[in-house]
């Protein structure tokens, strides 16, 4: 039995006639009715059951939305973290790559709703209706699911360390190469011989038993097939352009960017193409050697994602989240990364030269052997980070928090600029376990 879903917006190459500005792909009406009550949006739903619902990497961060009939709705990227969805009709809506983090949806109705690389971290979920949901590929980490209806739901590479899933119903449901299922909660919940382990194997009574859930003897039955969404280009709403902005002319739609083998081909074929990607939500995502060199993902989150060897020379990172990311010797050369979180994040060997990190949180990240020759570090907090044979040539430190930092075998030159904006000298470079160079 195959389970479709509704098309969601693909992010588009824009071939464009001058500095351009990207419409939102949500409708935007459509957004402050919903904003405005949800007693009046839940009467638009039905006195027009028939209209599409477009509220796609909408912005309803911490919104009230208890009750609302978001049925069928596009919402894929939209950010709901800590939004209030308890009892809300969330049934065969595309929510793919949406963000929940910490969302409050008590006995939310998401039958048939495709949650496919969501982050659900820290969502409370208990009694909600999951059943024939896809949740491949989400990050349910944390996540509060007891007494959820998850039958014949998949969870195929789903993230569920701690994940509480007490008393669930797990009949049918598809666990495979899920991560953390043993650390998961499952007291009480039942499972049955058409439920799926990670090994691809089905649950038997003995591993049921021995993780204290229940089991259920039912007739064979082939899992689901769940049919990934039809890519379709984003209403372009004129309305929604900023003043004097010039509409994109959208060319073919493109890959997801964690498609990284396909996302890198469509750029060596587009090389001059402009992405347009803020405000993205890619946290825990396998992104190793993505190019996204000269993209513009401001605003963006990539906490905890994997961005080894990636190339993002000459990208605007402007306010990202990289917070734990692993970016080793991945390629920032020139990128703006003004106010960017880059705590704990693992940036050794990574190419930093000419980048602008103005304002940049980097506690306690590792940096050993960076490039960081004529980087702008003004005013960035580098507490406790390890710098250890980083090369610092003409980067400028004025005002930096260099508590704690490791510089052993740090190159220093008489280009580099120190914290009180006075020229490196050996004498701070011996101080600072460093290394000058006279060039």
């Amino acid at each position: 039995m195959k389970i479709h879903s509704q098309a969601f917006p693909a992010i588009i190459l824009a071939i464009t006639l001058s500095a351009p500005s990207i419409a939102h792909a949500y409708n935007r009406d459509q957004l402050q009715l919903l904003q405005k009550s949800v007693a009046e949006w839940n009467a638009m739903r039905n006195q027009h059951p028939e209209l599409a619902i477009d509220l796609s990497k909408a912005n309803l961060e911490d919104a009230k939305l208890n009750g609302a009939n978001l049925s069928k709705a596009n919402l894929s990227k939209a950010d709901l973290s800590g939004a209030s969805l308890d009892k809300a009709n969330l049934e065969g809506a595309n929510l793919s790559m949406t963000y929940l983090k910490k969302a409050n949806m008590k006995a939310v109705n998401a039958a048939h709703a495709w949650l496919a690389d969501a982050n659900l971290n820290g969502a409370f979920m208990k009694d909600a209706s999951l059943k024939a949901a896809n949740l491949a590929r989400a990050n349910l980490r944390w996540a509060k699911m007891s007494g959820a209806d998850l039958e014949q739901a998949s969870l195929k590479d789903a993230v569920l360390f701690e994940a509480d899933m007490e008393g669930a119903n797990l009949k049918g449901t598809q666990f495979n190469k899920a991560r953390f299922l043993g650390n998961a909660i499952l007291k009480d919940a039942v499972l049955s011989n058409n439920s799926v382990l990670p090994s691809g194997e089905p649950v038997t009574r003995g591993w049921a038993m021995m993780h204290d859930a229940r089991f259920a003897k039912e007739e064979p039955a082939a899992p689901l097939e769940f049919v990934p969404p039809v890519v379709a280009a984003p209403v372009i709403i004129p309305e929604n352009m900023p003043a004097g902005g010039v509409q994109a002319i959208p060319a073919q739609p493109v890959p997801d960017v964690r498609e990284v083998e396909e996302w890198n081909a469509m750029r060596q074929n587009n090389p001059e193409a402009k992405i347009e990607m803020t405000e993205e939500k890619l946290g825990h995502a396998e992104l190793g050697g993505v190019d996204l060199r000269k993209a513009s993902l401001s605003k963006s989150d990539f906490e905890r994602a994997n961005l080894d060897k990636a190339n993002l020379a000459g990208a605007n990172l402007a306010g990202v989240n990289f917070q734990r990311a692993d970016m080793k010797e991945a390629n920032l050369k020139g990128a703006n990364l003004e106010g960017a979180n880059l705590d704990r994040a693992f940036l050794k060997g990574a190419d930093l030269s000419g980048a602008n990190l103005k304002g940049a949180i980097l506690y306690g990240a590792m940096l050993y052997g960076a490039n960081l020759d004529g980087a702008i570090l003004t005013n960035v907090s580098l507490f406790d980070a390890n710098l250890e044979k980083a090369s610092l040539k003409g980067a400028d430190l004025t005002g930096a928090t260099l508590i704690g930092v490791n510089l052993t075998n740090a190159l220093i030159s008489p280009a580099t600029t120190t914290p009180s904006g006075k020229k490196a000298t050996r004498g701070w470079a011996t101080l600072n376990n460093a290394v000058f160079i006279d060039k």
